[in-house]
């Protein structure tokens, strides 16, 4: 099987031009092709006048003009089959864009073959293309990076937006869709030209987890995983991932009934799942909003610019950047040393420095100065060049770890998002119920009040007494019945009371509500007719 592989990436501004020139193998990236990777081909389109002869100039207006936090570019990067001839590769990809860009976006395409592990030809394409679409409407580079205006195109930017949902913002589950539709595609129409041209071998883009392979995913080599001792364990790592698929088919064999037995390997791993799921669920019930705050803050991931920050590569790639930086300074006080000391020597031979200049006796000081300022300033050019490559490629470390981190922390982010949402719930949930508990606290203090006056035959409170008639049907009841029970049955009584009203929260409201306007009532009464009973 050839390999299948095609991975969607995204450029942030200042990101585009060295991108280009890293795909045109331009400018520093020419060392990949003295060190003997191929560039088999090339090739750009759709791009406005004023870019037509040079790609680069598009991308570097790109990343002038386009808005400080915008996408400048969106990439895919796709494995070619090996087993096709270079022309044969060539019009694969060139079909490949031909369908997925046509005439709707500036692109440029190159076909990078270096060799594989295995000392085979490892050919891949990158097709990197602008999200702004191409409309005939003719804009200088400024506007066109501008934002687009939809009542007079012609005085806005490029409209942005790409593929079957341009211009929307999608949800994560709708992107990974439109990237395994993207996949697919690419599938068929790889498979279409291997079966054109007569190859037996086919790419598939399923995961290993849709083939059933019981294998999981290898993991991205970095560039210094694979120097010294770490590049033998790679290779010992993909041999024995060979031998194991080879084990796996002959077993297959021997046993026929796997798929199905894996199957229900899957079904026992996802019920499990769902009852730790669940107990999980259960346990945050259980929590009260100050706990779940806790836990939240516990399980909140740090914030990605720290991680940036002590990422070693992206440190790495600093500390290289300021150690240039360190030679350049060097040279420029060399330079400034040599000026301060040529000028100070012309002071003091003003005769012997006319004559230098007039060409009639060489100074040898003067000669030597004007050496050392001529290499250093030509050392400190170098260095500045050296020191702008350095940059951009610190920067390109640093977007590429934030990106890496990013998806990394994305599961436990949207978790942390929902237990937010869920402790916001609980805060509401409790300062209900402490209102029904204060509620239903001023309810029974209430009624024991009621019952004490009445049981006493209190002013207004005899069977004609104004305060006891102000008094409910319901509320006299259950006065009557907690004044029958003895004195020390009444705390019990009180109790049962109180859970039966915490089970009837409208009851308790009603009842709370009844004696204070009940109160009320038994004040204006007694006050209108200047009696109490």
């Amino acid at each position: 099987m050839a390999i299948g592989r095609l991975s969607m990436k995204v450029g942030k501004t200042g990101r585009a031009g060295p991108h280009a020139a890293y795909i045109a193998r331009e400018g520093q990236y020419i060392r990949y092709l003295e060190r003997g990777e191929k560039l088999e081909a090339s090739e750009a389109g759709n791009l406005p006048a004023w870019a037509e002869h040079d790609p680069l100039i598009f991308w570097q207006a790109a990343d002038a003009f386009e808005r400080s936090n915008g996408t400048t570019y969106r990439e895919m990067e796709i494995a070619l089959p090996r087993e096709l001839e270079t022309k044969e590769r060539i019009e694969l990809a060139g079909s490949f864009v031909a369908q997925e860009i046509g005439e709707r976006h500036a692109y440029q395409w190159a076909i990078h073959t270096p060799l594989a592990a295995d000392g085979k030809e490892q050919p891949h394409v990158h097709l990197m293309f602008s999200e702004r679409q191409v409309d005939g409407i003719e804009r200088d580079p400024q506007q066109y990076f501008k934002r687009y205006n939809a009542r007079h195109p012609e005085q806005g930017g490029a409209r942005k937006g790409y593929g079957p949902h341009a211009g929307q913002t999608l949800s994560h589950s709708e992107r990974t869709a439109d990237l395994k539709e993207l996949r697919g595609r690419w599938q068929d129409m790889a498979n279409e030209h291997l079966q054109q041209l007569g190859y037996s071998v086919r790419i598939d883009m399923k995961s290993h987890t849709e083939r059933h392979t019981g294998l999981e995913p290898e993991m991205k080599q970095l560039p210094s995983q694979w120097r010294g001792e770490g590049r033998e364990n790679v290779l010992e790592f993909r041999q024995a991932r060979a031998e194991l698929v080879q084990a796996q088919a002959q077993v297959q064999q021997t046993v026929p009934d796997v798929p199905a037995q894996i199957i229900s390997l899957e079904a026992e791993r996802e019920r499990r799942v769902r009852v730790q799921e669940r107990a999980k669920q259960a346990r945050i019930e259980r929590m009260s909003s100050t706990e779940l705050r806790a836990e939240i803050e516990h399980l909140r991931p740090p914030e990605v610019s720290k991680l940036v920050n002590s990422d070693p590569e992206v440190m790495a790639a600093r500390q290289a950047c300021e150690s240039l930086s360190g030679h350049m300074k060097q040279a420029q006080i060399t330079v400034e040393q040599s000026q301060q000391a040529t000028a100070a020597w012309r002071m003091a031979h003003p005769l012997r420095a006319k004559a230098h200049d007039l060409g009639l006796v060489q100074s040898t000081f003067l000669i030597q100065q004007e050496n050392i300022g001529e290499a250093t300033w030509a050392k400190g050019h170098e260095l500045f060049l050296q020191v702008n490559d350095a940059r951009q490629h610190a920067r390109f470390i640093e977007n590429a770890a934030e990106s890496r981190i990013r998806v990394a922390q994305m599961p436990m982010r949207e978790h942390v998002g929902k237990l937010e949402q869920t402790w916001q719930q609980k805060i509401e949930q409790e300062q209900v119920q402490q209102r029904r508990e204060l509620n239903l606290n001023q309810a029974l203090s209430s009624l024991k009040t009621h019952a004490r006056l009445r049981e006493i035959k209190a002013h207004g409170y005899t069977d004609a007494g104004e305060k006891w008639r102000a008094l409910p049907e319901k509320a006299r009841s259950l006065i009557n019945d907690y004044n029958r029970q003895p004195e020390k049955m009444r705390p019990q009584a009180l109790e049962r009371l109180r859970e039966h009203l915490k089970q009837n929260p409208y009851a308790m409201e009603k009842l709370a509500q009844e004696l204070e306007l009940a109160r009320g009532r038994g004040r204006s009464r007694s006050q209108g007719m200047g009696i109490g009973d």
